[in-house]
């Protein structure tokens, strides 16, 4: 890919931080890859860290995205975040005080319990959408997975997701779209344009999302 202009350049300074968390088995790190990607084609330096507890059995998955100008540390310490992607709403809950005041938040509100709670080990928070309303977050929410399925597909939530928070980054959606898109590329065009559905239908569901 290759960039027209050096974003990095235009915003000296400044870096973005962006949480990525849900369970094993969602596209969690694929969805911060896509995003590193498209950072790194407009000029930007790009530190990414992942935490994967048991992500091939379900387990929670939590990824850390930061670009800039110049970043020097990949992990986002808490009250730092500027924007989260849950694909799971407990874990946007219990990521919550990562976040700046006003940061945006978008949620697929389908709930999928990890094995912690399966087994007893950990209670599933009582409806954790509104705690998370309470705090002083911009909160989007709708049903990713139902609209992946519309599609045929379930793993496409990922790329859904990433279209959900496309207008919120500071740099032009295509440039994440096209980021998205390279990836599967060598996969046939009947992907490719698949996951090119999907990131549109993320746009337009950020649009009739409820924001609270």
């Amino acid at each position: 890919m290759t960039a027209t202009h050096n974003a990095a350049v235009e915003n000296p300074g400044v870096v973005t931080n962006i949480l990525v968390v849900g369970i094993g088995g969602q596209g969690i790190m694929t969805a911060a890859d896509v995003l590193s990607q498209a950072a790194l084609a407009l000029g930007y330096d790009v530190k990414k860290t992942e935490v994967a507890g048991m992500a091939q059995r379900g387990g929670v998955v939590t990824s850390h995205v930061r670009f800039g100008q110049k970043v020097f540390s990949p992990a986002i310490i808490p009250g730092d975040a500027d924007m989260m992607i849950a694909f799971e709403p407990a874990e946007a809950l219990r990521w919550h005080s990562h976040l700046k005041p006003g940061a945006v938040v978008m949620v697929n509100d389908y709930p999928l319990k990890p094995p912690v709670v399966s087994i007893g080990l950990y209670d599933y928070p009582e409806a954790p959408l509104l705690q998370l309303a309470q705090s002083a977050v911009e909160l989007h929410h709708f049903n990713a997975g139902e609209a992946a399925i519309e599609l045929g597909d379930r793993r496409l939530v990922n790329s859904i997701m990433l279209g959900a928070i496309a207008d919120h980054l500071p740099f032009p959606p295509d440039i994440l779209e096209q980021a998205l898109l390279n990836r599967f590329q060598r996969k046939g065009e009947a992907l490719t344009e698949l996951n090119r559905q999907a990131f549109m239908l993320g746009r337009r569901a950020f649009n009739q999302t409820t924001v609270q």
